[in-house]
């Protein structure tokens, strides 16, 4: 069977899906519209992350740097936004934070600090000509916000339950062309060039791979493969969106670049059988490449679209 094997996964939820996967060492793949641009949420924070690495294997940054987080700093969500005092941390502890727990004050936090425009920049250095940077978390806060009339967080929550599926889908948030978007091709591919240490110095590719492989969410990609593969990934999500990218790596040396996508029509976030399914449809494509050995042609290597079979 070919990508329909994957197709079928989605459309059992139903959710709209997209997949690109990539070997590392010679540049096979499995896909599914891996070029159709999509809203990437908090994957930004791959960029965000490698440009504070780069910025302080330059010398540019001291991670040891303190940051103070008060309470007009703080976005919601996860890890230090809940916090109920003032907190001081370093720089890389933004960065570990931002990683690991996708925590989007320490994400918007070290943006300030690196340069709000950094990001985007970064992605046009490295030919990621399909991604686009629009703010950070605080920018997309302040569109949503703005695109329901809420003047704050407390007025959002109110008036968000009320909206309809039709207006949720207008917020721009939702919508690739007016939010930080990219395509799944360009991500395995910024993944690739990270694990390649070719998006940087070794020392600052090597520095954001740590990073990434303390992500502590595991029921997406890393569901669908047992321990002793390691995963270092990073999620996003928004109502009705759930995505990761990330870089598996088998103890044999195989390494495997991924980067899913979908979007269901409900709007609920805690969806463990979408989660569950793109696990599944990882772990299709990612055996379809181990089992599938690279074809040669003269020399060197093609870069061959390898069809995923089900078992």
């Amino acid at each position: 069977m070919s990508t329909e094997a994957i197709q079928r996964l989605f459309d059992e939820i139903p959710v709209r899906g997209t997949l690109h996967a990539l070997d590392l060492a010679d540049g096979r793949q499995v896909e599914l519209g891996a070029d159709e641009q999509v809203v990437i949420a908090s994957i930004f924070k791959i960029l965000l992350v490698l440009e504070f690495c780069r910025q302080v294997d330059a010398g540019q940054l001291d991670p040891a740097e303190r940051v103070l987080i008060r309470a007009a700093d703080r976005l919601g969500g996860w890890g230090t936004a809940g916090c109920a005092d003032d907190i001081e941390v370093s720089l890389r502890d933004l960065a570990y934070f931002a990683m690991s727990v996708s925590d989007n004050t320490a994400a918007d936090l070290l943006l300030h600090r690196i340069g709000r425009d950094t990001p985007a920049l970064l992605a046009a250095e490295l030919g990621l000509d399909r991604t686009r940077v629009i703010g950070g978390p605080r920018q997309l806060l302040e569109s949503m916000l703005a695109d329901v009339g809420a003047r704050d967080g407390g007025e959002f929550a109110a008036i968000y339950p009320t909206l309809t599926a039709e207006q949720v889908a207008d917020m721009r948030v939702f919508q690739p062309e007016h939010t930080t978007s990219s395509t799944a091709r360009e991500i395995t591919r910024l993944l690739a060039m990270i694990w390649q240490d070719t998006a940087g110095t070794p020392a600052a590719c090597a520095a954001t791979r740590n990073l990434l492989r303390h992500q502590i969410f595991w029921t997406r990609i890393a569901a669908g493969f047992p321990d002793e593969v390691r995963v270092a990934s990073k999620t996003g999500t928004l109502p009705g969106l759930h995505m990761e990218a990330g870089v598996v790596e088998y103890p044999d040396g195989g390494r495997y670049a991924l980067a899913l996508f979908a979007r269901s029509g409900e709007l609920g976030s805690r969806r463990l059988d979408i989660d569950l399914a793109m696990s599944r449809a990882a772990r299709l494509a990612v055996d379809a490449l181990r089992l599938s050995p690279p074809r040669r042609s003269g020399p060197g290597l093609r870069r061959d679209t390898v069809r995923p079979t089900v078992p």
